[in-house]
């Protein structure tokens, strides 16, 4: 299972650099819930795919181009992956290169939360995890 959860939060970064929003009936829970990290100018969760889907196109419309690149290994524990990856903006907005940690909850094969954090080490303890039990099973 924890191979097929990966790959799931895989395809869903995939989804997001290709802006293909009809992934997310077959890739999200459709009581998906997403947690922004602290300080987000939108604050609060996100409840639901149509919510999610709202607002994943409104972070985009932001800019005229965008790209989430992960940089660090795909962590996987339970049913949870976290991974930490470059968001990368150009455009109308300010340009950014934001690092942002992610911890995915999967359950019965679709992603049903997801909770943003700009410091890697609280995303690991959110799951259970050590930056130190992180490397050790990487």
């Amino acid at each position: 299972m924890s191979q097929e959860n990966v790959e799931i939060v895989k395809a869903a970064f995939e989804a997001w650099n290709a802006g293909d929003w009809d992934a997310i009936p077959e890739l999200f829970d459709p009581d998906v819930v997403v947690r922004p990290a602290d300080d987000w100018p939108e604050a609060g969760a996100i409840v639901g795919q149509e919510a999610v889907a709202r607002w994943f196109g409104q972070l985009r419309e932001t800019w005229d181009a965008d790209r989430s690149e992960p940089i660090s290994d795909f962590i996987n524990v339970a049913d949870h992956v976290v991974v930490r990856f470059l968001w990368r903006t150009t455009g109308r907005g300010p340009e950014a290169n934001m690092e942002i940690t992610i911890a995915y909850t999967l359950r019965k094969g679709r992603i049903s939360g997801m909770e943003y954090f700009w410091d890697h080490t609280e995303a690991l303890e959110a799951v259970g995890l050590s930056e130190q039990d992180a490397h050790a099973d990487s």
